[in-house]
């Protein structure tokens, strides 16, 4: 009589069942990859050419202190905005990290971001004084507010499409090709827009243009062919979550590391709303000057992203952390000494080229960290830091600015970058800890 093989355990039927999906998820992110990178490519170069003239240190802060006259007002619309986005981050997470797809959350939330920049825009046309700063602030607080929750449901659909090892190239070359545009439309806008005052409101007419441009960006991802994750976390409460945050982040000491170098950066935010306003006491900041400022900024950070996107790729994202933020704290300290315009335009430069390094390795260095299911929200919790840091920062600089001017501000600043890299140097990088098969899956876990 012929023995009769033993039965297979559950585990052992299931583990070639998970073998073969994961092999057919990474055939797909395979075969997809190039149509996929073709749309992010064409969002993030339309997303940076209008979304920078936004969050450029240059336009915003200028049009709120030319309705405010205040440097305190300046920092508090401002820190709303980055307030809007901290309240956000977690509560996203747990609307995506059940779902299997959440390309329908990046289209809504993406618009409703969109809405705000055009509320912007109407607002400078038909509102004046009290009425029309009003409106800015609240228009800021609701773009900050969509703003964090796009930063976690589009960075968690980048860690699926994007194989780790791809995601520097293609943030480099979005950032350089969007910033590319945006140096020349800042300049554009600054010279003919807002020096000519343009359909009367030359800082509106700037804002309604980034509404153009973002809005043609974000229909490039209907394109975009998303894989079903397979594995999902069971939908859970806002409540539920934040209990568990604390244990997330004693669990994993690298990732604890990360998100404190990252949160002490974004404080390093507190003085950016005054770069301009600082050069404002030494040379006229015309509309002229403010492309000029703009320009170098924003041609420094677009230029650079395609260095900073070659060493995310070859040695990881903590190096560019630790150059890009060394760089920022050293051109903080040239703006400090400036008093040109030629001087100024290259500590711009400076400034620019080191928060566009210090952007991208904080948005992707978090990719790399834990389980699939659990990438939503240990992005979430990394971006809810750094907004309320940088909703902390403007606000408190602008007390401080009102009361002390400036230069404490700024030193204020590089200090606390200065910790931040100490923090970041006591971590490993990520890739040489676990290896290419962990850190590089196109689907982390």
């Amino acid at each position: 009589m012929t023995a009769r093989p033993p039965a297979l355990g559950a585990d052992a039927q299931e583990q070639p069942q998970s073998q073969a999906a994961q092999a057919a998820y990474d055939a797909q992110v395979a075969r997809d990859l190039p149509r996929n990178y073709a749309a992010n490519l064409v969002h993030g170069f339309l997303g940076v050419t209008g979304f920078r003239l936004v969050t450029a240190p240059t336009f915003v802060p200028a049009y709120i202190y030319l309705l405010s006259q205040s440097n305190l007002t300046v920092g508090l619309a401002l820190a709303g905005q980055s307030l809007g986005m901290a309240l956000s981050s977690i509560w996203s997470a747990t609307l995506i990290e059940h779902r299997r797809r959440v390309m329908p959350v990046v289209f809504g939330v993406g618009w409703l971001m969109r809405a705000q920049v055009l509320g912007l825009a109407l607002s400078g046309f038909f509102l004046e004084g009290d009425a029309a700063l009003a409106a800015v602030c609240v228009f800021l607080a609701l773009f900050g507010f969509f703003w964090g929750m796009q930063a976690v449901s589009f960075n968690f659909v980048i860690a699926k499409v994007i194989p780790a090892n791809r995601r520097g190239q293609l943030g480099g070359m979005r950032n350089f090709l969007g910033g590319l545009s945006a140096s020349a439309v800042a300049w554009l806008g600054g010279k003919y827009l807002v020096e000519a005052n343009a359909f009367g409101n030359g800082y509106a007419a700037t804002f309604m243009v980034a509404f153009i441009l973002t809005s043609i960006g974000i229909s490039a991802l209907s394109f975009l062919r998303e894989p079903e994750s397979l594995a999902v976390r069971a939908a859970s409460s806002l409540a539920q979550r934040l209990r568990e945050v604390p244990a997330m982040l004693r669990g994993d000491r690298q990732f604890a590391r990360f998100f404190t170098a990252r949160a002490l950066a974004a404080f390093g935010m507190a003085a950016a709303p005054f770069y301009a306003i600082h050069a404002g006491g030494f040379i006229d900041l015309s509309g002229a000057n403010l492309g000029y400022l703009s320009l170098s900024f924003l041609l420094a950070q677009t230029v650079s992203n395609l260095l900073w996107g070659r060493i995310a790729d070859a040695r990881g994202y903590r190096l560019v952390f630790l150059l890009s933020v060394g760089l920022w704290l050293l051109s903080t300290l040239a703006l400090m000494f400036s008093n040109s315009l030629v001087c100024f335009v290259l500590a711009f430069c400076g400034l620019g080229a080191g928060l566009g390094g210090y952007q991208l390795a904080s948005q992707n260095f978090v990719l790399e960290f834990g389980a699939h299911q659990e990438l939503p929200m240990l992005i979430a919790v990394s971006d809810t830091a750094s907004h309320l840091m940088m909703a902390a920062g403007p606000l408190l600089g602008g007390v401080l600015a009102h009361h002390f001017g400036f230069l404490l501000v700024f030193w204020i600043a590089i200090a606390v970058k200065a910790v931040s890299l100490v923090a970041m140097l006591r971590m490993r990088e990520p890739r040489a800890a676990a290896g290419d098969a962990a850190g590089l899956s196109a689907d982390p876990g």
